[in-house]
């Protein structure tokens, strides 16, 4: 039997997501009735231009007060789209004090500080769902946090930017050198005029900590990830591993040390072999690969972002909400039981592909190879090409902590025989 006291939620936000979710509550209203067992009701919007035109909303519903908003008592869920740290962190613990369960798509804030939003959220009796934070449309979150709890994973790795894989993939098909494939992006509406926080992986590594957090069962902020930008790719590169038989991508990899000991999180390009389910990744599109002892291999796959994804993420944890609230009950809370430490990534095992320019002379590659012996670093293979007194020298390792190669890299910056190290790339998805 449906209860007939409509379900009340406030919207903090009303730009490209936050006018899709009032949207699709509106034109969908009876079927999300039906799925929740009572009816849901916008019962108001802030924003900050109250002026704006904004199709769909009713402008009884529009306010400036957002603090006035979730302080009003009768909203049952509050949708915080508006993304920052402040006054979202705020908005969101007033939300809990006064009686609301919330709904967010706010990366940067989680992944800062998740887990003083988790306390409130229990503290008060409160839900906190988020599966928009992370990859947009793709259902992930829930199944890491409900489907797969009773599981160990030991690797999550996934593309989680949709512009940064648009510009690698342009890169990739096109031959395009970076400015170009971000000129392209950014005038098919995939980049952001500053797109900083992208193409230096600040995004990617925000939604690395959530991912981490959730999949290792333990706190893992925004500073516990190591965080590289793509911006230094180039044709090159490119070039180069696809004689490797692999491609480029921005990764976000989050990983449990072999002893089970420690965990780690980390964002930067890499090579992957054209083989893994990864490198078919094209344009726009998000997937993150699972690997878990008794699921085996999973990989999520869809849209990353833009409204309509987004808001479909929203809705799916609106819906959530609402029945708990109906069965007076919550979702799942933090799960940090494990506590592990976060490795820094000196200590990450990984494979390297370095390409140096050198001396085009005899001696030249027995004074590279001394250097990685020294360091410890094994060679898997090397490429070389000489012209005219100068060469190329392509160096691809076995497996070695990241510390190691580290110091073997900024070694053969001291040889007289080398005249720079071209470029560094981390291999990765074999």
């Amino acid at each position: 039997m449906m209860r007939t006291r409509p379900l009340k939620v406030a919207l903090l936000g009303c730009g490209v997501v936050g006018s899709e979710v009032a949207r699709i509550m509106t034109t969908h209203a009876d079927d999300l009735a039906a799925r929740i067992g009572a009816p849901v009701e916008l019962a108001g919007v802030a924003v900050r231009r109250p002026d704006k035109v904004r199709g769909g909303v009713p402008a009884e519903l529009i306010t400036t007060d957002a603090t006035a908003l979730v302080k009003r008592g009768d909203i049952d869920v509050v949708v915080e789209v508006i993304g920052g740290i402040e006054p979202a962190r705020t908005l969101i613990t007033t939300a809990f004090e006064h009686g609301a369960s919330v709904v967010s798509a706010n990366k940067a804030l989680l992944a800062q500080d998740g887990a003083s939003l988790y306390a409130a959220a229990e503290q008060h009796g409160q839900d906190l769902y988020y599966e928009a934070a992370v990859a947009g449309a793709i259902p992930l979150i829930r199944p890491l946090r409900e489907s797969l709890v009773g599981d160990k994973i030991n690797r999550v790795m996934g593309i989680v930017n949709g512009t940064t894989n648009f510009i690698l993939d342009k890169m990739d098909s096109t031959g395009a050198g970076y400015q170009e494939a971000l000129d392209e992006a950014t005038a098919l509406g995939y980049a952001e005029a500053d797109p900083t926080a992208d193409v230096e992986g600040f995004d990617a590594a925000a939604k690395a900590a959530i991912l981490a957090g959730i999949a290792f069962h333990t706190r893992v902020r925004l500073d516990d990830v190591y965080r590289e930008g793509m911006t230094e790719v180039t044709a090159a590169d490119f070039a180069s591993a696809k004689e490797m038989g692999c491609t480029i991508k921005l990764l976000a990899i989050c990983e449990r040390a072999a002893d089970g000991e420690s965990v780690t999180a980390r964002v930067h390009p890499a090579m992957i072999p054209l083989s893994h389910p990864l490198a078919s990744v094209r344009e726009a599109y998000n997937a993150v690969f699972v690997e878990a002892e008794a699921a085996g291999q999973l990989m999520f796959y869809g849209p990353g972002a833009g409204g309509s994804p987004t808001a479909s993420a929203v809705l799916g944890d609106v819906v959530a909400v609402c029945r708990n609230r109906l069965n007076e009950a919550t979702g799942p809370g933090e799960s940090a039981y494990t506590q592990l430490p976060v490795s820094s990534m000196g200590e990450v095992v990984t494979r390297y592909h370095i390409s140096l320019d050198v001396a085009d002379k005899p001696g030249v590659l027995a004074q590279v190879a001394t250097v990685f012996a020294e360091h410890g670093v094994s060679i898997d293979t090397v490429r070389q090409q000489g012209k005219d007194g100068e060469a190329s020298l392509v160096v691809v390792t076995h497996r070695a902590p990241d510390a190691a190669l580290s110091g073997t890299v900024e070694a053969l910056r001291k040889l007289d025989t080398v005249r720079g190290v071209a470029s560094i790339m981390r291999v990765e998805g074999e």
